[in-house]
């Protein structure tokens, strides 16, 4: 195996990671509309995120920054074409950020209800965007001999694409009511357990059509493994949700997202930016990838560094492991 495919394999690992985590992220902020039912109950779920939500934005940061480095012209070709959708993420994850942090500044009504709106739609966005994204990636966008995207942005809104959009939303949101019903207590939790067999039957529906749209199209039977994985993995999930066993909900609910990422990998590959203008004209592990030396020093910088990250991290999510109930949130008088 040549360094470009270890490193193609490496970015799928990271989107995977980044998908797995700020996936609960984003259907968090969605639920704060969909399933906190006042004030107290919203700030429960901005709770449970509250110590972990920025450390899972490193691995959007480093799948990019591997991105840029292992595949230049991956990047830039992927960066230019997708710039205004990649650019409305960017300032939703901005204004996410922005809005944790400020919603408590002030023991003002319309203050907080304003920033709940921005975590809300901050949160809509971009789970919506991402599974867009990645279905042009994995379909193909119209790229030149010269690897320059000449399509335009309602280009990227294929059928397939917003297909691909309802999926990651509907999973993260799912993913995001299973993390709820494990880290909370009370009314809320059983209620996020019943919010989460309903998004769980949904996404089953949507992501199988979506999956199997992508099978026949670009699949092989690797792809088609892992997509067989997929689905497994959440019908267990939903079992699991059903009958209280949250824990394995959660975990089943993540190798859902992963085999749902390796099967758009699995499909990809040799490919990393499917040209749909001519097929020679693609971007491939070989032709976008840097310099061996390159990709060799990177490759020792990974291997070092990474499992202190996935270490830490780990560390952290066991510090702050308890559930939290409405009980645990102090009145006005202590706000």
């Amino acid at each position: 195996m040549h360094l470009h495919d270890v490193w193609f394999v490496l970015i799928a690992v990271l989107w995977t990671g980044y998908f797995f985590l700020e996936g609960f992220d984003f259907g968090i902020g969605v639920l704060t509309k969909l399933l906190a039912r006042d004030e107290t109950e919203r700030r429960v779920l901005i709770n449970t995120i509250g110590p972990v939500w920025d450390g899972n934005e490193v691995w959007l940061l480093t799948a990019g920054g591997a991105t840029f480095a292992a595949f230049p012209d991956w990047y830039a070709t992927l960066f230019s074409g997708f710039y205004l959708p990649l650019l409305v993420i960017l300032v939703c994850l901005i204004v996410r950020g922005v809005a944790f942090e400020y919603r408590a500044k002030r023991d003002d009504e319309r203050w907080k209800r304003n920033w709940e709106h921005a975590i809300f739609y901050a949160s809509v966005l971009p789970a919506f965007l991402w599974g867009v994204a990645f279905a042009n990636i994995v379909r193909g966008v119209p790229i030149d001999a010269a690897k320059n995207f000449t399509g335009g942005v309602l280009d990227l809104f294929s059928p397939y694409a917003l297909l691909g959009g309802a999926v990651t939303f509907t999973l993260f949101t799912f993913h995001g009511a299973v993390f709820a019903a494990l880290k909370t207590l009370g009314d809320i939790r059983e209620r996020a357990r019943r919010t989460a067999g309903r998004l769980g039957l949904l996404t089953a529906v949507l992501a199988s059509a979506f999956l199997a749209w992508t099978q026949v199209h670009s699949g092989n039977p690797r792809s088609l493994g892992a997509l067989a994985v997929a689905v497994a993995a959440l019908i267990v999930a939903l079992l699991c949700n059903r009958s209280g066993r949250e824990g394995w909900a959660f975990a089943l609910s993540g190798v859902t997202i992963a085999a749902a990422v390796a099967t758009l990998f699995l499909a990809l590959f040799p490919d990393v930016m499917p040209s749909s203008t001519n097929p020679a004209w693609s971007l491939t592990v070989s032709n976008a990838s840097s310099s061996p030396y390159t990709l060799r020093i990177m490759t020792w910088v990974a291997g070092i560094a990474t499992p202190m990250v996935i270490a830490y991290q780990a560390w952290t999510y066991w510090v702050f492991r308890k559930r939290i109930g409405t009980h645990h949130i102090p009145g006005p008088a202590h706000h």
